[in-house]
C-alpha cells in the first residue's frame, strides 16, 4: 500500500492575524511551518531585542502558543505578561523563556526549537532571520519613520518600507521550507509592519516566485489606521508587488459577507472601515479570488474564524 505524504503547507506572517489561522491549520493532517516576523521593536520584544542584541521574540511567542498542544494553564504561564511595578513590568513570561534559551543554547533559532519541543508545538517555527533587523518605512512626503511600533503612529502615507542592516540573511530553513511547499500562504495581519518584513528579504521574495506550490495571500478584512486606510483588496496585493514584483501572488482569499453595522460603527471611531473586494481589477492582476464568510462572529474585533479559514486552505491544497 503506497502512503500518501501530507502536504507542505507554510504560513508566513507576523502580528494577531497569524495565530488565528494556525490554531486552525494544526489540526489538519499537514506538515505546518511557520515563518514569523522579527522586527517588532516595541514594548518587552524592543526591551529585549536591545538588551540581550537578539530577534523580537513577541510574534515568535505568539505563534508558539497557537501551534502549542499543552495544557490550558501552561499555556497561560507562558502567555502571562507581568503588570507589577518593577523591573519585569511590561515583559512576557514567554519572551523571558525565548530569551534565555537563545542564551542558553547560544542562538535565537535553536532556542525557538528548544521551547518549541518543551511546548509540544505541531509543526516547524521558522524566524524569517536569526539576526536583529529594524524596520523603516519612506513616506509619501519623502520622510523616513524608524521603527516597526512607529510607523503607524506617524499617520502617513506609506510609501515603501525597507531593512537594516542593508543584508539580511534569510534562516536557510526558511527558505527550505518555502521552496518545497505545496501551498504558501501568506496571513492577515499589518500589511507594512507584520506581512511586508518577510517578504522584502530579496531571497525570500525571489523564493515566492519561483515557488512549486501556489502562493495565496489572506486579505485583512479590515483596513488599518496608519497603514491601510482607503486600500481597497487589490491595494493591497499591489503593496506585495510594489515591493517583491510581480508574479509573487497567485491567489487572494476574501471575507464576501456584510460586516454588521454596530461593527461597522465600532471601527469607524479607528478610522477603519471593510476593505471592498473590487473583483474586476484582482482579475486584472491574474489572481484567483477564493471567497467565503470567514469572520468569526463572537469577536468584539473582526477577527478570522480559525475553523473556517483553515477548512478554506485546506480545501485549496486537496
Amino acid at each position: 500500500m503506497i502512503q500518501m505524504r501530507e502536504p507542505n503547507v507554510v504560513v508566513i506572517g507576523g502580528g494577531t492575524g497569524m495565530p488565528v489561522l494556525l490554531r486552525g491549520l494544526k489540526n489538519f493532517p499537514i506538515n505546518l511551518s511557520a515563518i514569523v516576523t522579527v522586527a517588532d521593536d516595541g514594548g518587552s520584544s524592543g526591551r529585549l531585542r536591545n538588551e540581550m542584541a537578539i530577534p523580537a521574540p513577541g510574534d515568535i511567542r505568539n505563534v508558539i502558543a497557537a501551534m502549542s498542544d499543552v495544557e490550558p494553564m501552561i499555556l497561560d504561564l507562558f502567555q502571562h505578561r507581568f503588570e507589577s511595578g518593577n523591573s519585569l513590568s511590561g515583559h512576557s513570561l514567554g519572551n523571558l523563556l525565548l530569551a534565555a534559551m537563545a542564551s542558553i543554547t547560544g542562538d535565537f533559532y535553536h532556542g525557538i526549537k528548544e521551547v518549541s519541543r518543551v511546548f509540544n508545538v505541531k509543526g516547524q517555527i521558522y524566524p524569517i532571520a536569526n539576526q536583529n533587523m529594524y524596520l523603516h518605512a519612506e513616506m509619501d512626503d519623502g520622510t523616513i519613520v524608524s521603527g516597526e511600533s512607529k510607523i503607524p503612529q506617524a499617520n502617513k502615507r506609506i510609501k515603501r518600507v525597507f531593512l537594516s542592516p542593508d543584508h539580511i540573511e534569510p534562516l536557510p530553513e526558511a527558505m527550505d521550507a518555502i521552496e518545497s511547499a505545496d501551498i504558501v500562504v501568506i496571513a492577515p495581519g499589518s500589511l507594512f509592519t507584520s506581512i511586508l518584513p518577510n517578504l522584502i528579504i530579496p531571497e525570500i521574495g525571489d523564493a515566492l516566485k519561483n515557488c512549486p506550490g501556489k502562493v495565496v495571500y489572506i486579505c485583512n478584512v479590515m483596513t488599518q489606521f496608519g497603514e491601510t486606510e482607503d486600500f481597497t483588496a487589490a491595494d493591497h496585493v499591489q503593496a506585495i508587488q510594489d515591493h517583491i514584483g510581480e508574479s509573487c501572488v497567485d491567489a487572494i482569499v476574501v471575507h464576501n459577507a456584510p460586516i454588521k453595522p454596530f461593527v461597522k460603527q465600532r471601527y469607524e471611531a479607528e478610522n477603519a472601515s471593510p476593505v471592498i473586494f473590487d473583483t474586476t481589477r484582482l482579475l486584472e492582476m491574474g489572481l484567483e479570488i477564493i471567497e467565503g464568510d470567514i469572520v468569526d462572529y463572537s469577536k468584539k474585533a473582526v477577527r478570522h474564524d480559525k475553523n473556517k479559514i483553515a477548512k478554506l486552505i485546506y480545501s485549496l491544497i486537496k
